[in-house]
């Protein structure tokens, strides 16, 4: 497997964190920030990984995992509960990926 990606550029980007706000059945806003987003031609539904936003480095965070449905232009979108083991199970097994690709670098 190769790897094109060069790393004696600026990692500026790499830092960019993405932010969505979350708003709880009370009608609460939480402000969380996002892990990682991907799509599964399995389910037919892009996923979205995110955690409380403020946790500082290090510290273990609970992550939240749901479909989405992006509104048109992207900003807005549906979010939904994840609502079967398989998804779940697909989720998990991305999740543990993303983790040991992290780990590599």
């Amino acid at each position: 497997m190769t790897n094109d990606h060069n790393h004696d550029h600026e990692h500026d980007h790499d830092h960019e964190h993405e932010y969505i706000t979350i708003i709880d059945e009370e009608g609460n806003e939480d402000l969380y920030e996002i892990l990682f987003t991907f799509d599964s031609e399995d389910f037919d539904k892009s996923y979205v990984l995110v955690f409380p936003s403020g946790t500082s480095e290090g510290e273990e965070v609970e992550l939240s995992a749901f479909s989405y449905k992006e509104a048109d232009g992207g900003l807005e979108g549906t979010l939904s509960a994840i609502e079967t083991d398989e998804e779940w199970e697909m989720i998990e097994e991305v999740l543990n990926t993303f983790i040991s690709d992290e780990e590599a670098d």
